[in-house]
């Protein structure tokens, strides 16, 4: 595992889990275009824009038998071959070629993907109580379309601070 991926799936819903796949989504401020959310006061809003998942994890779980595939619970970008643990709040990561995020948090888990765990044991995915197995919510810094096998790289501050200001209308 390194600080490089890629994206292994784009997820939407109209509103719950479990989210979609779609080949190609446009992220804006405010998450992936066509994706919706029950609970505005949980999920979604520029903080939370986008929620991300690693699919090895996902394959950790469903190793230990449960029902987890990608989406399922909810994440909007599922994410291959980046060491995970380096997915932290205060990471940028740089999705395909202009899609830059800033994780602001773990994503806490709640009752609606109970369904998903062997005995509705969604604190599986508790950054508390399991480090390492959450999602992980961005905001997005900068905009842009994405593709299912786009590259992922974690970026740092200095390399964030040149793409946000090579942006059209972006101030020096």
């Amino acid at each position: 595992m390194a600080d490089r991926g890629t994206v292994r799936q784009l997820n939407v819903s109209a509103g719950g889990v479990p989210k979609r796949a779609v080949p190609v989504a446009t992220v804006t401020r405010l998450g992936l275009e066509g994706d919706r959310h029950r609970d505005h006061q949980h999920h979604g809003g520029p903080e939370r824009a986008v929620c991300l998942f690693s699919w090895e994890t996902i394959q950790d779980l469903a190793a230990e038998g449960h029902a987890i595939t990608p989406g399922a619970i909810g994440e909007n970008v599922t994410i291959q071959g980046l060491d995970w643990s380096l997915v932290v709040p205060g990471a940028h990561l740089l999705l395909g070629r202009h899609v830059l995020l800033y994780v602001t948090r773990y994503a806490s888990p709640c009752a609606t993907i109970a369904p998903v765990f062997l005995g509705h044991e969604f604190s599986r995915v508790s950054q508390k109580r399991h480090p390492g197995c959450s999602r992980v919510y961005a905001c997005v810094l900068c905009e842009g379309d994405l593709r299912s096998g786009d590259p992922v790289r974690l970026v740092s501050a200095h390399e964030t601070d040149r793409l946000v200001n090579a942006q059209p209308g972006a101030h020096a």
